[in-house]
């Protein structure tokens, strides 16, 4: 019956946009932190194009006041799912304006307190209409401008240029206006104490750039080739960015890596880097595929979750298209390579096809982009710029599904679009075979693949081959695989091999000798504490836990080292250090009390879940009877992003399975507040 019900809402709804067109919002929002809560009041132009009896605007449980249509009070309905229009109204032009109050569950995220207070949006899986009435259904699209008024001392950003502020004692107000239209999923807030770069790009629109103000060092390593993306974009794509403004920022605990709100992106705070962790995990491939979304997926938006890979399966393809342009080549087939790998393995489970609403992310992304690929080998570069070109142009602003994009390929080339589609679109698994026979046209892969095939081949046969690999310029990956076939090998016998490796200065090709060196011969060990120096926190990881594990005599000499080492977002170091500190007998003896709250304290909700779940990984091997732990674990459970939960919720059903922690969470219960009880007593059950 429910998904009778859903059914009826998704057509009533289609069937409105047929015979209602909402064309225009003025917003004038009011937010609380204290009460989590937003208000406000809200103007929609709207168009009757035919007779309907009911209009709905989805709200989930919001309270209305003062609804007026074309200057007079009206009667409506609010079911907590949508405000019901019935009278008022007529054919042709009208007007909607009304008051509401919300406390949303989802959606709108207020994070932290004081200096650390972040609020900010993810409509796309959640839906905006949680904290402003609007249009779950993305064939609407509207022109929104919103007044934001808050805190003087915080920063506001929303869709749009900012057109003045207003300021009186105590509050500002943002005003941000939007000039073309766009689906409700992809209005945003994002309000916080933000430091800001503008850098301008060569067609001169603004480039806008966020950052936490301790983080105002960052702007370089986080944003790096931001200005060149934005310029490949608009020359590949040959479509000139549709929005007046790009700005990006990040935001504490996002749900996922980026969001592309219209012309305003919001992405992780795992993403901001320094130099050393540019290294480990930049934003560049991020960046990339949320821009490379204002054109596919905020300009042109598939008219449902079956054409959904018309948004990520481009946004991905362009995303490694834009990597190609800084890295080169070998880089972009590379990773060509890796998704395809990937899209093996997963092929014996995941049998969607892409054409389907049901398809995975991993289908819809990245097989996605594998199709386009294909594509643009089989119609020619320039056919498929063309194509591309043609379809954004033709639809702009509008909804399309895949048909019109293979329309439009189909008219610049003679290649077989309706085989295409067969195969890579509405058939099941991954053509592995066609995959690999384009990606051998590159040089470097054909030699990689090689290589691969050469493991079996004993080492005495090999080592003069890679010997010859190490010394060349060849691309870094060759390079690892050749310290990945050595792992097995005894250092005595591959010591000149090492050698060549280490002294390449290479981040990645060092890292491949420290993680399959873990037993540390004496005559290796001053070569390899120089990985303690790496920049690449994950390396300084591999060697500081490995040389602590073997060279018990060199462990405070170590651990002073790496004292002031905090590493990653996620304080990967510190986290390490502090452990490994604890476990250290005689050192700081007389502070093991402290080192250890200091974990306890990571655990806590005053930290990101990346902290958090790193912290509460090493207290459940070293005392998982802690009272405090418990608690931190539990409360993870009702955190907002999912992935956290999930890991919170496997830890405590493992644990449970053991009787003396069962009762130890038994007995936390009564302690604990609402919310997390009930959350322990669904576990416990």
């Amino acid at each position: 019956m429910k998904y009778i019900l859903l059914l009826f809402s998704v057509f009533s709804f289609a069937q409105q946009t047929q015979k209602v067109d909402f064309t225009k919002c003025v917003a004038s929002l009011n937010l609380s932190n204290q009460n989590k809560s937003v208000n406000g009041t809200i103007s929609y132009d709207f168009n009757v194009i035919s007779a309907i009896d009911t209009i709905r605007i989805d709200s989930k449980n919001m309270a209305f006041y003062n609804v007026v249509i074309n200057g007079k009070s009206v009667k409506y309905k609010n079911n907590d799912k949508e405000l019901l229009l019935f009278e008022g109204f007529k054919k042709g032009k009208n007007r909607l304006d009304f008051t509401y109050y919300a406390t949303p569950k989802q959606t709108l995220y207020f994070i932290g307190e004081d200096e650390n207070l972040q609020i900010w949006t993810q409509g796309q899986g959640k839906y905006t209409s949680n904290w402003l009435p609007s249009f779950d259904d993305v064939n609407e699209k509207v022109v929104f401008n919103l007044m934001i008024a808050f805190d003087s001392d915080y920063q506001v950003i929303s869709n749009g240029k900012l057109i003045k502020n207003t300021e009186n004692k105590a509050f500002k107000s943002w005003y941000y206006q939007m000039q073309k239209p766009m689906s409700s999923y992809l209005v945003m807030l994002a309000i916080g104490k933000f430091d800001k770069q503008v850098l301008e790009s060569k067609s001169g629109i603004p480039l806008e750039q966020y950052l936490k103000l301790e983080d105002k060092n960052k702007f370089e390593s986080t944003y790096k080739y931001s200005k060149e993306i934005f310029d490949f974009f608009e020359t590949e794509i040959g479509v000139k960015y549709p929005w007046e403004i790009y700005k990006q920022v990040p935001v504490n605990d996002f749900l996922y890596a980026g969001m592309e709100n219209t012309s305003a992106t919001i992405f992780s705070q795992d993403f901001v880097v320094d130099d050393i962790g540019y290294n480990d995990r930049n934003y560049i491939n991020v960046n990339a595929h949320e821009l490379a979304h204002q054109w596919f997926g905020d300009m042109i938006t598939a008219k449902s979750g079956k054409d959904h890979w018309l948004q990520e399966g481009f946004a991905s393809y362009y995303a490694l298209l834009a990597e190609r342009k800084i890295f080169g080549e070998d880089h972009f087939n590379y990773e060509l390579l890796k998704i395809a790998e990937e899209l093996k393995e997963a092929s014996k489970t995941d049998t969607i096809p892409i054409l389907n609403a049901k398809a995975s992310s991993l289908s819809f992304y990245k097989k996605g982009a594998w199709a386009l690929h294909i594509l643009r080998e089989g119609v020619g570069e320039k056919n498929f710029q063309k194509a591309v070109k043609n379809y954004l142009n033709k639809y702009k602003f509008k909804n399309v599904v895949t048909d019109d994009f293979l329309a439009e390929v189909k008219k610049i080339s003679n290649y077989d679009v309706d085989d295409f589609k067969k195969h890579w679109l509405e058939k099941s698994g991954f053509n592995v075979s066609e995959a690999i026979t384009v990606l051998s046209k590159n040089k470097f892969i054909k030699e990689y693949l090689d290589l691969q095939k050469n493991e079996s081949i004993s080492f005495l046969d090999k080592k003069n081959q890679f010997e010859t690999i190490l010394k060349s310029n060849a691309f870094y990956p060759i390079k690892q695989e050749v310290i990945y076939q050595l792992a097995a090998i005894s250092f005595d016998e591959k010591k000149e091999l090492i050698q060549i490796a280490m002294q390449s200065g290479d981040v990645n090709i060092r890292q491949a000798v420290a993680e399959t060196t873990p037993k540390i011969s004496l005559e290796f060990k001053e070569q390899y504490e120089s990985f303690l120096d790496d920049k690449s926190y994950t390396t300084r990881e591999i060697a500081l836990q490995n040389l602590w594990t073997q060279f018990p005599k060199n462990r405070i000499e170590l651990l002073e080292k790496s004292k002031n080492w905090q590493g990653r977002n996620d304080k990967n170091l510190r986290i390490l250090w502090l452990t490994l500190a604890l476990g250290t007998k005689e050192y700081e003896p007389t502070k093991k009390a402290e080192l250890y709250n200091e974990i306890i304290n990571y655990a806590s909700t005053s930290f990101d879940s990346s902290i958090r779940q790193n912290a509460l990984e090493i207290l459940i091997k070293i005392k998982p009877s802690d009272e405090r732990f418990l608690q931190s674990l539990v409360n993870a459970t009702t955190h907002h992003k999912w992935q956290f939960v999930k890991f919170a919720k496997e830890t405590i059903r493992g644990m449970i399975k053991r009787e003396e922690f069962r009762k130890s969470f038994e007995n936390l219960l009564p302690k604990l507040p609402e919310k997390e009880q009930n959350s322990l007593k669904n576990l416990l059950k």
